[in-house]
């Protein structure tokens, strides 16, 4: 059985361990869905009263992570053998990554906010609408495959990230940054960069 199996198998049991393994769904649930309001908040100029307030909902993303390593590490310890190690270091890299998702949330919102007018890129709205609905996916993607126990998916998906999407958005900074693709200002040209690379 793959390491990926293993970990998955704790929603099997009702310890401290596969508590943790439920925090951390429920944790990238919450990134999920702090994506997808950030992605709308910058492109619909929301108050800044309500982007700061999406922007402290990164508060539960990082006690969440908190709350999992605490359980995982105190599970590992009151354990008479060490047969869970793996799968409890496992899932302490996972929520590490997940927290990293909530990080790039919040620049996304400080873009929003940095920005005083409605965010348009009429010039690169199809690339980047194209990897914002990729991201999309692969976070739904990566939920049904922590469901469903499907560790090809799981690899599939780490496998082609750089293909399907860190490839598109270094193509994209490397025009602007060429002069390949030019706007009305400089600094929406480097909210368009940098907005590109946060979606990687």
């Amino acid at each position: 059985m793959s390491l990926f199996k293993d970990v998955l198998n704790l929603w099997r049991s009702d310890d401290l361990l596969s508590q943790a393994w439920n925090e951390s769904y429920k944790m990238l649930q919450l990134s999920r869905e702090m994506f997808i309001q950030s992605v709308t908040m910058l492109r619909k100029q929301s108050k800044e009263k309500t982007l700061i307030a999406l922007k402290k909902r990164d508060r539960e993303i990082n006690e969440f992570q908190r709350d999992i390593r605490r359980k995982v590490m105190t599970h590992l310890v009151l354990q008479e053998d060490s047969t869970d190690i793996p799968n409890g270091l496992v899932l302490v890299n996972i929520v590490v990554d997940i927290e990293r998702l909530g990080d790039y949330c919040k620049n996304i919102l400080d873009l929003a906010i940095s920005t005083p007018k409605t965010f348009k890129t009429e010039k690169v709205s199809e690339d980047l609408k194209i990897i914002e609905d990729e991201v999309i996916t692969r976070f739904d993607q990566t939920m049904e495959a922590l469901h469903s126990q499907d560790s090809e998916v799981a690899q599939e998906l780490i496998t082609t990230h750089r293909k399907m999407v860190a490839k598109t958005s270094d193509k994209l900074v490397d025009k602007i940054l060429k002069g390949k693709i030019t706007f009305n200002s400089e600094s929406k040209a480097v909210t368009v960069a940098i907005y590109a690379r946060y979606l990687k």
